[in-house]
């Protein structure tokens, strides 16, 4: 079958996605070289090619409609694919010695590693950066088997036979719709979060691991989602509470599409941390971005680094 003309170029999708991790078209034409206006153009031809609205604009920013979140979900995980070609290319071309292969979790994936990998690009152009998008337990799972040269993890649960490097914290937030009941009364007690049924990220997330081993008692979710702009989407749509990392919900909580509630007695830090094979070691290309990480998520003020400790074995 012929691909579908509601299916944008490789290039298109890129630079939506950019855009919803920016919050600005004018941030992700500075990422891209390209004007303001340039960014504009591509992001209204995508939405009429798609036929849908894809992101709302306001004094605030952009963001991504309840419709766009989903499409710019697919829109992922079509580009990490299409990453994880260029790497098989590369590597039947004799490149191996130039290929990459970055397994993130989630957040981590969303929020933090497209920056990492433009840097990378930027001072390493010969390396082929593959990034693939998983959850926690996916991404240790793919390092401890060789299939990843490095990876980032959120949770707290890191399987022994794995080097750990903490690269910074974040910490988890309960978050509703402006007008939910929750907002007026909070701080709420933790049992009527358990009793609540949430949206929240798949098993095996670290956001999902996190949660449940603070708060073991929670009751099944309202629904499950695999990224953390989908789960954003759903609250909004839905009325309905979720557990996101503050890195996902900072610029929501600024603009006001969502509002922060206090649990009684609950917090949620946690720790981001890079995760490798100690036997392989990092070396070459991964110690590059490994590095790239640890400096970018310095600049920024990512929670607390620890660009001096040194790896200890799991």
């Amino acid at each position: 079958m012929p691909l579908s003309p509601r299916v944008p170029e490789l290039s298109a999708l890129d630079v939506l996605l950019s855009v919803e991790r920016l919050g600005s078209m004018g941030a992700a034409g500075r990422e891209h070289g390209l004007s303001q206006q340039a960014v504009s153009a591509r992001v209204r031809s995508a939405e009429r090619q798609f036929g849908i609205k894809v992101f709302s604009r306001g004094a605030s920013g952009v963001r991504p409609t309840s419709e766009g979140a989903l499409i710019l979900e697919w829109a992922s995980h079509i580009l990490a694919t299409a990453e994880e070609l260029a790497s098989g290319v590369a590597a039947l071309r004799g490149e191996r010695q130039a290929g990459l292969t970055v397994a993130a979790s989630m957040t981590i994936a969303e929020y933090l590693v497209p920056g990492w990998t433009v840097a990378m690009r930027r001072k390493y152009p010969n390396v082929v950066t593959n990034v693939r998008l998983l959850n926690s337990s996916e991404v240790t799972a793919r390092v401890l088997s060789g299939e990843a040269d490095l990876g980032f993890v959120e949770g707290p649960d890191i399987p022994a036979g794995l080097q750990v490097r903490e690269i910074g914290r974040d910490h988890l937030v309960v978050v509703v719709p402006p007008d939910h009941e929750w907002v007026r009364r909070s701080p709420i007690p933790v049992s009527e979060l358990a009793a609540t049924p949430m949206i929240q990220r798949e098993s095996g997330s670290g956001t999902r691991t996190t949660l449940e081993n603070a708060v073991p008692q929670c009751v099944p979710p309202l629904l499950e989602l695999t990224s953390c702009t989908a789960v954003k989407a759903a609250v909004v749509a839905g009325n309905a509470p979720a557990v996101l990392s503050s890195l996902a919900v900072a610029a929501d909580l600024t603009d006001g599409r969502l509002a922060s509630v206090q649990v009684e007695g609950l917090t949620l830090p946690r720790r981001l941390s890079a995760v490798w094979d100690p036997v392989r070691g990092v070396q070459g290309a991964a110690r590059d971005f490994l590095d790239i990480a640890l400096g970018a998520g310095a600049a920024a003020g990512v929670g607390a680094l620890t660009a001096g400790a040194t790896a200890q074995p799991r």
